[in-house]
């Protein structure tokens, strides 16, 4: 019998890795979750979840089946959980940070004692690019074949509550359930190797040997220009990212910005490792992702993709760490720097004065790097 357990029931859960469970032919696919009312309401419903995907024109429901959902926080549900730990082949944690790794472990370690030298691939997807390395230590414990793999989820996805599910035509998870989920309908995620990886049967998981290139084009690419077209909405009072659509000067400077500056930086460090890190290669994942990212479906609204601005705004993240790798491949990041300033200045207000101050808190010294970054921001502000 096939298994797969997931932790946490949300639409990156639902929207990949179940979905895949479900096209691999999976027996059971058991998941951890904490809300009893979700809980409750996919078992009642025979353990039948269906979810939502945007296309560019339409959105369609798919269906999976053989679900069972245990709360680990009651001894009855974290006894079942550590049953299918014991049993489960392919795993995915899909949680809101990998602080809560530290809730999970030890039901998940428990139930691998059991069955100690089965063939396991967990899949972490917390957005974190050590969240495999943490989900290792919270384990604190090896098995010889349990592989903890890190991914590059590359598709974008929210929950739609109950009260707004008929007026944007969605289907709830459940009959009883109080939201629906809705993924786009993009499928290609990146996974970190291991071996036996080719004995998986999740779908839509593709082995990269190094992952790190790709999670830099995601995060310094896909997720760079998409917080940078929602700074640029927002000053002509887009709420969502399709209104976007109605201001093609914004769309071109996103073009412009991906291409000519986080394309140009991250060819240039990845040149040869694959066909992504081409002109080419480059230049098609951009143009498809700037058509994606304005899918009026999925109402994607601008003050979430813009929130949190001094994680945003971090030495490492997608603003400042966009412009530090364009600047560390001898390129401009000339239109990043127009969003970085725009940032800045909601963040910490006009006086350049106090944007420099509230920077200099931000990032871990200020060095002559730090000194060329704020130089492009300045001049901006």
């Amino acid at each position: 019998m096939k298994v797969f357990v997931g932790v946490g029931l949300g639409p990156i859960q639902t929207g990949i890795f179940m979905s895949g469970a479900c096209r691999g032919k999976f027996d059971r696919i058991v998941i951890a979750e904490v809300d009893d009312k979700l809980r409750n309401a996919i078992n009642s419903n025979g353990g039948v979840v269906t979810i939502n995907t945007a296309y560019a024109d339409c959105i369609k429901t798919e269906t999976i089946t053989n679900v069972e959902v245990y709360n680990p926080n009651t001894p009855e549900g974290r006894a079942k959980l550590v049953e299918a730990a014991a049993d489960a082949c392919e795993l995915a944690t899909a949680l809101p940070s990998v602080k809560f790794f530290a809730y999970c472990a030890p039901w998940m370690v428990e139930g691998f004692r059991l069955q100690p030298e089965r063939e396991r691939f967990i899949y972490t997807a917390e957005n974190n690019n050590r969240a495999a390395e943490e989900l290792e230590a919270a384990l604190g414990e090896k098995f010889p074949n349990t592989y903890c793999l890190n991914t590059v989820v590359g598709k974008m996805s929210g929950v739609v509550p109950e009260a707004d599910c008929a007026a944007r035509g969605v289907v709830k998870l459940a009959p009883e359930a109080d939201r629906a989920h809705l993924v786009e309908a993009f499928n290609k995620i990146y996974i970190s190797s291991c071996p036996g990886i080719e004995n998986r049967s999740v779908q839509n998981l593709y082995v990269k040997n190094d992952l790190l290139p790709f999670e830099e084009a995601k995060l310094y690419g896909h997720n760079a220009i998409h917080f940078l077209l929602g700074t640029f909405g927002k000053t002509v009072g887009c709420e969502y990212m399709s209104d976007l659509a109605k201001h093609p000067e914004l769309m071109a400077l996103g073009h412009e910005a991906f291409i000519k500056e986080s394309g140009a930086a991250l060819c240039k460090k990845y040149a040869g490792l694959d066909e992504l890190f081409t002109a080419e290669g480059f230049k098609a994942y951009a143009e498809d992702l700037l058509v994606r990212m304005p899918n009026p479906f999925l109402q994607d609204a601008v003050a979430r993709i813009t929130r949190d601005l001094q994680r945003k705004l971090s030495w490492d993240d997608r603003v400042v760490g966009t412009m530090r790798l364009v600047l560390s491949q001898d390129e401009v990041p000339s239109i990043f720097a127009k969003g970085a300033a725009l940032a800045a200045k909601e963040e910490f207000g006009s006086d350049p004065a106090a944007v420099k101050a509230g920077l200099q808190a931000l990032w871990p010294e200020w060095n002559d790097e730090a000194g060329k970054v704020w130089q492009l921001i300045e001049k901006n502000l």
